[in-house]
């Protein structure tokens, strides 16, 4: 095995100091865009605006690889994606439906204390990273959740219920949430894992909202924080 074409190849000290250069210079082109886009964090990113930043580093990569490959045609493609997302979010300011098209609108995840049925439709609904998000909220169940709204850019929107409007709900620590089971050996409340519906067992059945036949004893204690 050849190290030295494997790592190093026809690289010379020329070559790399050229590939520093470019690096650098397109470096600075994507921190230059993501200032005139207005943004002060990825969190704050939409989809749309993802796929711009995907385009810049595509543009950017071969100037800094390729030591044949010139600046200025990557500046050229730099400056029509700013065109172009400048026109984009224009129309889009102007036009309600159109910026729905662009960027997708917000999305319910919890509504009343429960789960929107909505959600089990959306294949890239992810509870695990879901529930992480309301724990480092200080949240125990969902039933202290009036209602959440995932935004387009990816921020969770959180309201919370009074004290003395809260419901029982669906635990999300993990070590209550995974008792779920399908059989019902003791009588209670229980609270559906798939849409967080609170029903009174007394033996296994399917739940009367989702008709999903998973369960976990509810909790019903007042959020800390």
């Amino acid at each position: 095995m050849d190290f030295k074409t494997i790592f190093i190849n026809d690289l010379d000290w020329q070559g790399a100091l050229t590939i520093v250069v470019k690096t650098a210079i397109m470096f600075l082109m994507v921190l230059l865009f993501l200032r005139l886009s207005g943004k002060k964090g990825v969190r704050e990113l939409t989809f749309f605006e993802v796929a711009i930043i995907i385009s810049l580093g595509s543009a950017a990569g071969d100037p800094m690889l390729m030591e044949d490959s010139a600046i200025v045609p990557s500046i050229i493609v730099f400056a029509v994606i700013i065109i172009i997302y400048r026109l984009l979010t224009s129309i889009a300011a102007r036009s309600e439906k159109f910026e729905m098209i662009l960027e997708g609108g917000p999305f319910y995840i919890i509504e009343d204390g429960m789960f929107t049925l909505e959600e089990e439709r959306d294949n890239n609904f992810a509870k695990d990273e879901f529930f992480s998000e309301l724990r480092s909220r200080d949240v125990e169940h969902i039933g202290q959740v009036e209602t959440a709204i995932l935004e387009t850019s990816g921020m969770l929107s959180v309201y919370f219920y009074p004290d003395d409007q809260l419901r029982k709900g669906l635990p999300i620590k993990p070590k209550p949430y995974n008792k779920k089971s399908i059989k019902i050996s003791t009588p209670g409340d229980y609270a559906c894992t798939t849409c967080a519906n609170v029903q009174e067992l007394s033996d296994s059945q399917q739940c009367d909202r989702c008709g999903e036949k998973e369960w976990v004893f509810e909790i019903s204690t007042l959020r800390v924080g």
